[in-house]
């Protein structure tokens, strides 16, 4: 099983699996060490052919689409799966020290939604990513595929005792909070004072009933995006892509001038 796999009692022994030949690629790329490959025969010849020539002598197992639908349980959509060494966890200081921008996930537990997250925090800017105790792992197998592999490219790391003493962890590191959440006293996402905040940790809530009470007395902002039609709100991951942009956009104008 995926918990199985993250080996809490010995996270040097962890293993995560990613899928297809890109979201691999990406993780070789980046440095990760492979364990071992699983794919439909006809790959060896096929897609995987450049992967295997970077894995050195590395187990390859292969097996029919059928057989691997049944030993996996769900079909292989690319037809490879790579087991791969877990990596130091970094510290929440370490993915921090340079960030001008970072995303708090809050028990944020779909894996396609932390997918989806990663990936609009590679393309919009986000410098690292936070994740809190009940937040579901980044490296979870869905959530690599959905990110294409750009777990492996934003920073993140596990923010503990959340929110009051993450939220004064995220403070002494020079950063204001801004809680994504709908409330009397939200702030528009488009807020000049929002925008010129040096540094800046957005914070994203779980499916369905959002932020914590107290993670959003805790912040130094609440903000919203302006909806129409009576809309009150966006899929998380939806939101997270709009939020991102617009402090994006007031991120690189702020790098012009300097």
């Amino acid at each position: 099983t995926e918990a199985q796999l993250r080996n809490r009692l010995e996270p040097d022994k962890g293993v995560f699996i990613a899928e297809s030949p890109k979201v691999i690629t990406t993780a070789l790329d980046a440095g990760y060490e492979p364990l071992s490959l699983l794919m439909e025969r006809r790959h060896i010849e096929g897609d995987a052919q450049p992967i295997l020539a970077r894995c050195g002598g590395i187990p390859v197992y292969t097996a029919e689409r059928e057989t691997l639908a049944r030993l996996t349980g769900f079909e292989l959509t690319r037809g490879v799966l790579c087991a791969m060494c877990r990596p130091r966890l970094l510290s929440v200081e370490e993915v921090c020290a340079r960030a001008r921008r970072v995303a708090v996930l809050e028990g944020i537990v779909d894996h396609t939604n932390v997918g989806a997250i990663f990936r609009s925090a590679a393309a919009l800017g986000i410098d690292a990513v936070l994740v809190t105790p009940t937040c579901c792992d980044p490296f979870y197998r869905r959530a690599v595929r959905v990110s294409m592999g750009t777990v492996f490219q934003v920073p993140w790391a596990r923010i503990a005792d959340w929110p009051q003493k993450g939220v004064e962890r995220l403070h002494a590191l020079g950063f204001r909070t801004a809680a994504m959440a709908l409330t009397d006293d939200s702030v528009s996402i488009d807020d000049a004072q929002l925008a010129a905040e040096p540094r800046l940790a957005i914070v994203l809530g779980t499916e369905g009933d959002g932020l914590s009470p107290r993670t959003i007395a805790a912040c130094d902002y609440t903000v919203k995006i302006p909806m129409a039609h009576g809309v009150d709100s966006l899929n998380v991951a939806a939101a997270s892509a709009v939020a991102f942009w617009q402090l994006r956009t007031k991120m690189r104008t702020e790098y012009q001038s300097l």
